[in-house]
């Protein structure tokens, strides 16, 4: 059986942090068994990271040596999990541009 070979998108990178470092210790590419195997893989990925990642094929007329993406979602996604303890702000600790603590300036 000929491997079945995921490339890792940006996406993927960005919202997961396990499949971040992944990628800085073994590069961007893996290869599997088969489809089974690499959806495993992206399951196992975002149980360790903090979103979900899934496998996604290559379009038929993609040219590069991949047979499928392991892509990620900017969004939130029912399958992330909560998203933060309840009695936590969102914007709590951040600064805004209009009142000058939110310009990346040491005061």
């Amino acid at each position: 059986m000929s491997d079945y070979v995921v490339a890792v998108k940006p996406s993927a990178r960005r919202t997961n942090g396990a499949v971040g470092r992944l990628v800085n210790r073994e590069g961007p590419h893996h290869a599997f068994p088969g489809r089974p195997a690499a959806e495993s893989w992206a399951r196992e990925l975002s149980e360790r990271g903090d979103r979900h990642v899934w496998v996604r094929a290559a379009n038929p007329d993609d040219a590069s040596d991949a047979d499928a993406y392991l892509v990620g979602r900017y969004g939130r996604h029912e399958l992330d999990g909560p998203r933060e303890a309840p009695d936590v702000e969102a914007t709590e600790g951040l600064g805004t541009f209009a009142d000058g603590r939110g310009d990346g300036r040491d005061r």
